[in-house]
């Protein structure tokens, strides 16, 4: 990789970083392009060799957290531990990332379904990734030994969108994500269990 390329990326992560700061102080609604390069220290003619609008960089900041999400619950769960203990590893590690940034949380399932068609291909890839996630979790040794096969794609949806929905709910309520902790992991073990 060129310096170029390094100072290319430098920059683009510092504007994705600068748009995450001003999501947390005041949503994405009030986060104009200016408070986006004023954050990243950076100038307007940076922030439009990068993304067209700030919707593009929303996109692009919520594209980088989905696969971020991905690796770590992927990380969190060990194929070796009893069944529902790889389910819950896999809910705490998913709850951990929700409230490492509870703001962006918000944004992805609040803010980028009114960003139209671009948002739209955003949300179908990051299903997409979290059901291969989720059927990549349970087609494992200890899972079929305990008479669990990887979940439908429609499962898949309803136990995803479930679960985002919940932590999305429970912290626009001024609760934690990890308030639903038990009721996440019960139901997932409910849907994911043996037939």
């Amino acid at each position: 990789m060129t310096s170029v390329d390094v100072d290319t990326r430098r920059h683009r992560q510092r504007l994705l970083d600068g748009l995450a700061e001003s999501i947390t102080s005041v949503g994405f609604r009030d986060t104009t392009v200016a408070e986006i390069v004023r954050r990243a220290r950076t100038s307007r003619r940076t922030f439009y060799e990068h993304f067209s609008s700030r919707e593009e960089c929303l996109i692009a900041l919520l594209a980088e957290a989905n696969r971020s999400m991905i690796q770590q619950i992927s990380d969190a769960v060990d194929p070796k531990a009893p069944w529902s203990v790889q389910v819950r590893q896999a809910i705490e590690a998913w709850i951990a990332c929700a409230e490492s940034e509870p703001a962006i949380t918000l944004s992805w399932i609040r803010d980028a379904p009114a960003l139209g068609v671009p948002a739209r291909d955003l949300q179908r890839d990051a299903m997409e990734g979290f059901i291969a996630m989720t059927q990549r979790l349970t087609d494992t040794p200890e899972m079929r030994a305990a008479g669990i096969t990887p979940p439908s794609r429609q499962l898949s949806i309803m136990l995803l969108g479930g679960l985002r929905e919940l932590i999305a709910t429970t912290v626009e309520d001024g609760g934690r994500a990890g308030d639903v902790t038990e009721v996440a992991v019960r139901a997932s073990i409910a849907l994911l269990g043996p037939a």
